[in-house]
């Protein structure tokens, strides 16, 4: 008899501590209440921090870097320093539409010395957002894993191929057209 005793006494105790708590009676803070604002101090810190260590405007993706072109409605076309491109790495780019869709594409010298572009997605795997990588001289698909031969970018269309972007060689730049760059929005649109 006893035992049922302290069995009520102790549910009745757990009872009041949870009113309490509701209540703000309760002079203790919360654990969970500090720990999630902790949590929430520690993540404004690591992101000043990442915002402070990047004042490029380069973009971490994953295994590539993201330049990001400014894009204004005045605007006709991006110009790019040739010399960039030199080392044969590709430099991967993203062109904000009117719209606000980042449109990103990659430019890249071969092996065979021509500059090349396309955009960061193909007819096949633009879906999954994921776009190419370089593996030495071939671009890689990093949905399917696919490789494609640096000659062929801009070369070859179709299927999981990078899709091509047109450009321009002018006194030592690469131009391209905005109105180009826009007409790839469609692998980069995920709206609908």
């Amino acid at each position: 008899m006893a035992n049922k005793k302290q069995n009520k006494t102790s549910h009745r105790d757990l009872q009041a501590q949870k009113k309490a708590e509701v209540l703000g009676e309760n002079k203790r803070p919360s654990r969970s209440k500090g720990a999630i604002l902790g949590l929430a101090v520690v993540a404004l810190l690591m992101g000043a921090g990442v915002w402070m260590m990047n004042p490029s405007g380069i973009i971490k993706g994953g295994s590539r870097d993201v330049q990001a072109v400014a894009s204004t409605a005045k605007a006709a076309e991006v110009s790019l320093e040739a010399a960039q491109f030199e080392g044969g790495k590709a430099r991967h780019f993203a062109f904000k539409s009117p719209d606000g869709t980042e449109i990103r594409y990659f430019v890249l010298k071969s092996s065979d010395g021509v500059i090349r572009a396309a955009f960061d997605a193909c007819d096949v795997c633009w879906r999954s957002n994921r776009g190419y990588t370089q593996d030495g001289d071939v671009m890689v698909c990093n949905n399917c894993g696919r490789r494609f031969a640096s000659v062929k970018v801009n070369e070859v269309k179709g299927g999981c191929n990078p899709a091509p972007l047109a450009r321009q060689m002018v006194g030592g730049k690469v131009v391209i057209k905005v109105a180009d760059i826009l007409e790839g929005r469609r692998f980069f649109d995920f709206r609908s």
